[in-house]
C-alpha cells in the first residue's frame, strides 16, 4: 500500500516537473513567434501597419479589431531609437517587448498627457554613454532602456465606432520609429579634445 501510494506521489511530482519545465522553455524553442512572423512583412527600425484582426487572418495573438495596430521591430545596434507616435482620437498605447516576447514598458496617451508620444529607447550602455546636460531634465525627455538589442514595439490606436478605424490608422502611419542621427554628444567631443 505504501509503495503504491508512493508510486503514485512521484508519477504526480515527475509530472509536475515536466509541465512546469515544457511551458517555461516552450517561448524559447518557439520558430513561429511573433517576432519571427513579423520579421518577414516588417522594416528594420520602421514602423509597419498590420492588418485589420479578422479570425481568419492573425499576426499576433489577441488582436482586438476594434484596434488599429502597427509594429515597430526594432535595432539598436546601430544606435538609439527616436519614437514618435502621434495620439489618436480616442485611445494610443505604446508597449515595448524583446526578442523573446517580454513585455518590459508600456505607456499610453493618458499617462503621456501631450499630444505625441515621444521618447528614446535604447540599451543601458547607450544610455550610460549620454552626456549629463543640465539644460535636458528627465520631464523634457523620456529615455527607455531596453533589456535587448532587438525587440518589437507595438502601436495601437483605438477606433472605438468602425467608421473611425480611417482616423485611427491615419495617426499611427504618421508614427516614425528611426535610428537618431545625432549621436551623443560626449562621443561627438572625445575626438575634437585630442586634437
Amino acid at each position: 500500500m505504501i509503495r503504491l501510494v508512493f508510486t503514485i506521489l512521484a508519477g504526480v511530482l515527475l509530472g509536475g516537473v515536466v509541465h512546469l519545465v515544457s511551458v517555461l522553455a516552450l517561448p524559447r524553442i518557439a520558430s513561429q513567434d511573433a517576432y519571427s512572423r513579423l520579421t518577414p512583412l516588417t522594416k528594420l527600425n520602421a514602423v509597419t501597419q498590420l492588418p485589420p484582426a479578422d479570425p481568419g487572418n492573425t499576426l499576433m495573438p489577441y488582436m482586438d479589431p476594434a484596434f488599429a495596430v502597427a509594429v515597430c521591430r526594432y535595432d539598436l545596434s546601430s544606435g538609439p531609437i527616436k519614437l514618435k507616435v502621434p495620439v489618436s482620437q480616442a485611445y494610443t498605447s505604446v508597449s515595448f517587448y524583446t526578442r523573446n516576447e517580454l513585455a518590459y514598458y508600456a505607456i499610453n496617451d493618458r499617462s503621456a498627457g501631450k499630444k505625441v508620444i515621444e521618447l528614446d529607447l535604447m540599451t543601458e550602455a547607450q544610455h550610460n554613454d549620454l552626456p549629463e546636460d543640465e539644460d535636458i531634465t528627465a520631464a523634457d525627455r523620456l529615455i527607455i532602456d531596453s533589456p535587448t538589442t532587438t525587440g518589437l514595439i507595438v502601436l495601437k490606436a483605438l477606433a472605438p465606432e468602425p467608421g473611425l478605424m480611417p482616423q485611427a490608422q491615419a495617426s499611427l502611419a504618421a508614427s516614425s520609429c528611426s535610428v537618431q542621427a545625432d549621436q551623443p554628444a560626449k562621443q561627438a567631443e572625445a575626438p575634437q579634445a585630442r586634437r
